[in-house]
């Protein structure tokens, strides 16, 4: 079993809350109360590989910044939300990605953008367009649009940065063989170490990622959930 921790990042009230607890649980929260730290498990089935997800519900962009860069040091994969009927929700995400990078010394990280509330057509004010705009400016990082209400796309969400995660994994075991290859060719030896790493499988498709990703299969909704070291109640509404 793979231990991997994953951080929900955003502004307060877009949602944070209600995509977690609607992936673990398999319920939906329809009041509010701002999250300050909610920490969730969930043991799941993807490609044929169990994984321990450790998942972090963090308070909004103002509030607890010392502690978010805590969550970000030790996180793995980052699912960053906006509310789709929030435009300022969306400008805060800039600067939490760029805080990411920053945190992680990296130009890349496993990320998905995430636009919540998409059910709430009436009173949206962000197009599916420039969420698929923002997602090309951060070098084509996997977006959805989400609904915690309706279950749209929630699990799709953190399936993708699990099997983001397991590619660098892959990726960098397949350069340090390499890296040992040369090694030994330089000293008169000679090692199998040139096997390009092999990608997860996948199946069909049935998530709607609005640009190129992983592809999500059914083994996502099979995985046996629990929830334990939950310090606090984060009950969040469609606002």
């Amino acid at each position: 079993m793979r231990d991997y921790k994953l951080v929900v990042l955003g502004a307060g009230g877009v949602g944070k809350s209600c995509l977690t607890v609607q992936f673990v649980q398999g319920v939906y929260l329809d009041t509010y109360d701002p999250t300050i730290e909610d920490s969730y498990r969930k043991t799941i089935d993807i490609d044929n590989k169990i994984f321990d997800l450790e998942i972090l519900d963090t308070a909004g962009v103002a509030q607890f910044t010392a502690m978010r860069e805590l969550y970000i040091k030790s996180g793995m994969g980052f699912l960053l939300v906006y509310s789709v009927t929030d435009r300022q929700s969306l400008d805060e995400l800039m600067e939490l990605r760029e805080q990411v990078l920053r945190i992680k010394d990296m130009d890349r990280v496993p990320m998905v953008l995430a636009g919540n509330k998409a059910d709430l057509n009436d009173e949206r004010k962000i197009s599916v367009e420039e969420g698929i705009e923002v997602s090309s400016k951060w070098g084509k990082v996997p977006f959805y649009e989400t609904s915690a209400l309706q279950r749209s796309n929630v699990d799709e969400v953190f399936v993708d940065l699990v099997r983001q995660i397991t590619r660098n994994e892959m990726q960098s075991v397949g350069g340090q063989d390499k890296s040992k290859s040369k090694s030994s060719l330089s000293n008169g030896y000679v090692q199998d170490g040139n096997k390009e790493a092999e990608t997860p499988k996948t199946s069909n498709n049935r998530g709607k990622n609005l640009v190129n990703s992983p592809t999500v299969d059914d083994s996502s909704r099979k995985g046996k959930s629990k929830v334990k070291n939950k310090k606090k109640k984060g009950p969040c509404s469609i606002l």
